[in-house]
């Protein structure tokens, strides 16, 4: 009785906090709530999506028909070149350099880097949302230990920290990406088993390190299984709740590593497995949109189909351009850089009525403007503290809006390198990529290269002439506003906010100079 009363207790302290962060309600541009669909790829570059790039070397059919059907964002950007910090910037609507995370991603056994911070989930379920999160986690998770080993984990025990806690109904999915153990699904808070055995592989395309795997935990089922519930949970909701609208956000493991294509789409791209695995997540994706029209509420749904970063080199770029495919498009990079390709990702939306078909917008915009999306189409009035760097795209979805959404965007890559966008101009604190292309951190001759890079992305969309000698005024411009991102914790209108504290900002070595 007392473990209750104190669930109660921490309970309702938890429903007082959501209604401070979330406070009232302002005028509702939209009618009815839409149900919303949010399915986030893992590595797909802004170039493996056909309606992005004409000279793919396959077609996305699905993809490619909810940007017929709908929007296509031609510079739209995560709010890293990696996985982790992206994900967290999507479901709360902040750089997660603010938070603890400066750098990297995190590992399964890391705990959650969500803690209070107001999510997607959380907003939509205070505005009458059903909400599921369905996929790849990777934001840390509270794992309990077997009594008296402090590096067991106990996998009959409940995690805390997940999707449930941080405002989804139900949760299916696996720990982090498809190569870092545990191997196991969780459903809600628990693991579906106890994992006993260790598998690894270590196949040029296919390779997982090795870990303690479930036995119902197949890598190559991963993804059809994960499609499956996806389904599922669209089906049984519009049977038990079709009055309700649904929130799903679907964070897929694929493209990433282990590529592993089912057999039905072995050879289908006529390029590599990495080709044929694109085509199997554009599957995954037309499985969605049928579970849709079956239902009859394509037309009530709002479906955004997006990426978590760039394309991995685990994709085999050489290999892939001998059929004439670049993942990245014509942008200079791929994931974890700070060049366009590793943080520019395709973007299509769709919600009929509302969304004009075969639509464009160039405007540039940021994965962590889902929250104020959401919340100004379901008139939720955020609270200063919540979505600090979230913009919503709602004009430029409807079409209303031909100016810039955002004052400015800032990138992050995986070593914790900055910069930052605003207009045409882009400014890279750093000499190299930041990242895993050359010139990489460290690397010979780094130190000979100019400390920062200015490119016009109008003019030049590779990144190939730097022109912070010749515009040292804009140089100057974005680097204030930066600094000013950074130390007032928010790039959005507001009161000054917090950050984490750090004795460890890698980035930010161009603000001691």
């Amino acid at each position: 009785m007392k473990n209750r009363r104190t669930q109660l207790l921490s309970s309702s302290l938890f429903i007082l906090l959501f209604l401070f962060m979330v406070s009232g309600c302002k005028e509702k541009p939209i009618e009815n709530n839409p149900n919303i669909i949010y399915i986030l790829a893992d590595d797909l570059g802004y170039g493996d999506v056909s309606a992005m790039n004409e000279e793919a070397a396959w077609k996305t059919l699905h993809i490619d028909r909810i940007a017929s059907e709908g929007m296509t964002f031609t510079d739209a950007h995560t709010g890293s070149a990696v996985c982790t910090p992206t994900r967290y910037g999507v479901l709360t609507g902040r750089y997660s350099w603010r938070t603890r995370m400066k750098e990297g991603v995190l590992w399964s056994w890391d705990p959650p880097l969500i803690e209070q911070e107001l999510t997607v989930g959380r907003l939509l379920q205070g505005q009458g949302y059903e909400t599921a999160c369905v996929g790849k986690w990777h934001l840390g998770l509270g794992w309990q230990y077997h009594e008296g080993f402090a590096d067991s984990v106990d996998f009959s025990k409940a995690v805390s920290g997940g999707p449930n806690e941080v405002g989804f109904d139900y949760f299916f999915g696996i720990t982090a990406s498809l190569d870092i153990p545990p191997y196991v699904y969780i459903e809600n808070d628990r693991p579906t088993m106890v994992p006993v055995k260790y598998t690894q592989s270590s196949s040029e395309y296919g390779w997982w390190r090795n870990g303690l795997t479930g036995e119902d935990f197949v890598h190559e089922e991963v993804l059809p299984v994960l499609t499956r519930k996806a389904v599922s949970f669209i089906d049984q909701h519009q049977e038990n709740n079709p009055d309700k609208p649904f929130f799903l956000y679907f964070p897929l493991p694929a493209p990433h590593t282990p590529i592993l294509p089912s057999e039905e789409f072995l050879g289908k791209s006529g390029t590599n497995p990495y080709g044929d695995f694109v085509l199997q997540v554009d599957h995954t994706v037309g499985q969605i949109l049928k579970a849709l029209e079956a239902h009859g509420i394509e037309n009530e749904t709002l479906v955004i189909f997006t990426s978590d970063n760039g394309c991995s080199p685990f994709a085999n770029y050489p290999e892939l351009a001998s059929f004439g495919h670049n993942p990245s498009y014509h942008f200079r990079g791929h994931k974890a850089d700070i060049f366009e390709g590793g943080h520019r990702v395709p973007f299509v939306a769709r919600w009929p009525g509302h969304i004009r078909s075969a639509s464009r917008n160039d405007q540039v915009i940021c994965l962590t403007d889902l929250l104020a999306t959401v919340a100004e189409i379901t008139g939720a009035s955020l609270d200063p503290s919540a979505g600090v760097d979230s913009y919503s795209l709602l004009p430029a979805l409807l079409s209303q809006s031909e100016g810039p959404l955002r004052e400015a965007t800032v990138h992050h890559s995986i070593n914790g390198s900055f910069a930052i966008r605003k207009g045409d101009w882009k400014l890279i604190l750093c000499p190299g990529s930041g990242g895993w292309s050359d010139p990489t951190p460290g690397s010979p001759g780094i130190e000979n290269l100019p400390p920062l890079q200015l490119y016009n992305l109008n003019k030049d969309m590779g990144e190939t002439v730097n022109l912070g000698e010749e515009y040292p005024e804009v140089v100057d411009e974005l680097r204030a506003l930066l600094e000013k991102y950074i130390q007032e914790g928010r790039s959005t209108p507001g009161p000054v906010q917090e950050n984490v504290p750090s004795d460890n900002w890698p980035g930010l070595s161009w603000m001691l100079e």
